[in-house]
């Protein structure tokens, strides 16, 4: 993995996988702020001492200039003390006790606590990582951060989804420092490669999302992603229908066509404008209305989907999705899952 990383991201070049931004200020602002902070100790010193000069021993000779106060504010500071310049009347010594010796120990923090700091913070770095290695399931995988991928974040997002639940999966570096500056974790690498879909968990995974830019590439991740789980749904997204087949050939549950969808909403749009809007609405999730999967509550088993408070279009029984007008979904089992248009919460 080349290339420097973008400000707040922790990459991990031998593991490709990029925790959620976290907020610390930039590097070099960080060090420019400690050099300011050490400068000002050793002009404090030396003023202290310049102040003082009138205790202090000079083996050269004559007395303490203000060169020679930064002189030996400067070896005493960084503990050299050459004894060259030394304090010799009580005050200077209770000075150099009370103030200077402080001091002293400041300096050292500072010089010494930046490079504790970055081995401290490289070790945070990698419990977080051992820690998310060991903790990440039931997750939802979604493999391109283009505007399908992302459309696809918004809406598990809007729908109640918390952000460590979401792994990113994008060739991009670029890609994958913005999703970490969202709050998400990111994976550098080839989704055809098991490799890489096994750095972002995915046999572990509940969800997979298959969004890349080329019909061909959704195949190949598709037909991977599958061999390492059987159990997590794969939904991915094609651009022309002819591909379809080949994608639910591969294992994918849900094949969505991004080209005739908008294809077909634009000529709804064009008979009826008023449906394309509200399909639109339909669409995007958390305005106006939404469609919502949710289970039947023990109140509404044995009902009819007419009976309830929400608009029923469909009745998910097993694997089996069953309009609502059928015979089938006139009673509710309890254990039936019912797909709603309900308002978006909020609107």
């Amino acid at each position: 993995m080349a290339g420097p990383s973008a400000p707040g991201t922790e990459p991990w070049a031998d593991s490709g996988i990029v925790l959620p931004a976290r907020r610390t200020a930039p590097a070099l602002r960080q060090v420019g702020f400690r050099l300011l902070l050490a400068l000002g100790v050793l002009v404090a010193t030396t003023v202290i001492v310049w102040l003082d000069r009138d205790g202090y021993n000079d083996n050269a000779g004559g007395g303490l200039s203000f060169l020679d106060s930064a002189y030996y504010a400067t070896v005493t500071l960084s503990t050299t003390g050459y004894g060259d310049i030394t304090p010799f009347s009580d005050s200077a010594r209770l000075t150099n006790i009370f103030v200077v010796t402080p001091l002293r120990v400041l300096f050292l923090i500072i010089l010494v606590g930046t490079t504790l700091e970055v081995l401290t913070e490289r070790t945070r770095q990698q419990w977080r990582l051992n820690r998310w290695r060991s903790t990440v399931r039931e997750h939802t995988v979604v493999i391109g951060f283009g505007t399908k991928g992302r459309s696809a974040i918004d809406t598990l997002l809007g729908q109640g989804a918390r952000k460590d639940e979401i792994v990113v999966v994008d060739p991009q570096r670029k890609a994958i420092d913005q999703a970490a500056q969202l709050g998400l974790v990111g994976v550098v690498g080839d989704a055809t490669r098991t490799d890489t879909l096994l750095r972002a968990g995915l046999p572990t995974a509940a969800r997979v999302v298959v969004a890349p830019e080329r019909d061909d590439t959704a195949a190949l991740i598709t037909l991977t992603a599958r061999q390492l789980t059987r159990s997590a749904t794969i939904v991915a997204a094609v651009r022309e229908d002819e591909n379809a087949p080949l994608l639910r050939q591969s294992g994918a549950d849900v094949v969505v066509t991004s080209s005739s969808s908008a294809g077909r909403l634009l000529g709804m749009s064009m008979l009826s404008p008023h449906t394309g809007a509200v399909m639109e609405d339909l669409l995007t999730y958390g305005n106006g209305l939404d469609v919502v999967e949710r289970p039947v509550t023990r109140a509404e088993a044995g009902h009819s989907p007419r009976e309830l408070d929400d608009l029923v279009v469909a009745v998910v029984r097993g694997r089996r999705v069953i309009n609502y007008t059928e015979p089938e979904a006139r009673t509710l089992q309890l254990t039936d899952r019912v797909i709603v248009i309900k308002s978006a919460e909020g609107a």
